[in-house]
């Protein structure tokens, strides 16, 4: 259940300023006081048709508190109401740690990619200038088998594609291009196919591209046939699976496209906002989901996260999904009570 609350950072980073110890002391004397004088009886209470929230209410009430908003572990650390300084302190720390590894997660092929090739090329100089045994040679190539291997497709271990697997071969591939290209590659890559300068061209690709990017510039048809691989679409509202992209010109670029789109971490996670919360009412905080393709959230990981979500906020959760595209509501979610109270 980790996959939409751990991770709820800000997808391009913000800049904030720090003036921490400015804040505190300025922030803790209105929250003391709306908290004292907050009685959860008069969310109980009906109210009138005057007194019901306006439109104009509730783009204000947006308005003032920054709403939508995607990274949710700042948005309860900086407004939940009953949180202690110290717990917002852990939420801070969270959030940062999350925010700092979030380019990560986008750069997983190409990390393991580029360790595994240089590692080998490393060993393979040793080996080649007597700094390494045939012994120590074999062991090695015995452990990067393994680590570069890729399960077929009906194999009880396969998962998806191996990381290190297509990391390695797009590297070793783009050297072979750079060095010994063929016609199709000097159509496919005229920046550098036969350029003379392997090294150079992958330092280039490590400091400018993530995996999606990668893999949508520099997966050359020459790879894709000897990988295998092709596209299908898989409509669980079909009866059948269908091949969408074979080996042909059309082709290649339909695989390179739906491969690049599984390493988008825009599409791979959801995108989950927080869209509206009455402070001075029943303090229920309302989650947002856009889906895309139709994608929703498995409804028994979805309750177990928001009632973590519940518990640190200290009031209801509601997640309601709605489609990216037409904003018609898909789903709506159970409201989740707080289990427990962090403060």
């Amino acid at each position: 259940p980790q996959f939409f609350f751990d991770q709820r950072v800000h997808g391009h980073p913000r800049t904030r300023k720090k003036k921490r110890r400015l804040e505190q002391p300025r922030a803790r004397a209105p929250a003391a006081h709306q908290e004292q004088i907050y009685n959860d009886l008069w969310r109980t209470v009906p109210k009138s048709a005057a007194a019901a929230t306006t439109p104009d209410d509730l783009a204000e009430r947006k308005k003032l508190l920054q709403l939508p908003e995607e990274n949710l572990l700042y948005f309860i650390e900086k407004t939940a109401p009953k949180l202690q300084t110290w717990q917002r302190e852990i939420l801070r720390i969270v959030r940062n740690l999350a925010q700092y590894f979030y380019p990560q997660k986008q750069t997983k092929v190409m990390n393991e990619g580029c360790a595994t090739f240089v590692h080998y090329n490393i060993m393979h100089r040793l080996h080649e200038t007597g700094g390494l045994s045939d012994g120590v040679m074999l062991e090695m190539l015995h452990a990067h088998t393994s680590v570069i291997g890729q399960p077929d497709f009906d194999d009880k271990r396969f998962t998806s594609l191996n990381p290190y697997a297509l990391g390695f071969a797009m590297m070793c591939d783009i050297a072979r291009i750079a060095t010994a290209p063929t016609e199709e590659d000097r159509t496919w890559f005229p920046a550098f196919a036969g350029n003379g300068d392997p090294w150079g061209t992958l330092r280039g690709v490590w400091a400018d591209y993530r995996d999606e990017s990668f893999v949508l510039q520099f997966l050359s048809p020459h790879l894709m046939r000897k990988m295998k691989l092709f596209a299908i679409r898989n409509d669980p509202n079909d009866s059948e699976i269908v091949v969408t992209a074979i080996h042909d010109e059309h082709g290649y670029r339909d695989v390179r496209k739906t491969l690049a789109q599984c390493y988008d971490i825009a599409t791979i996670e959801p995108d989950i906002q927080v869209v509206d919360v009455d402070l001075a009412g029943d303090r229920r905080l309302i989650l947002h989901h856009r889906v895309l393709e139709g994608a929703t959230i498995e409804a028994d990981d979805a309750r177990r996260v928001l009632q973590h979500i519940a518990n640190i906020w200290g009031y209801p959760v509601l997640l309601v999904e709605v489609d990216s595209a037409t904003d018609s509501i898909l789903r709506e979610h159970e409201p989740v009570e707080p289990a427990q109270s962090l403060a």
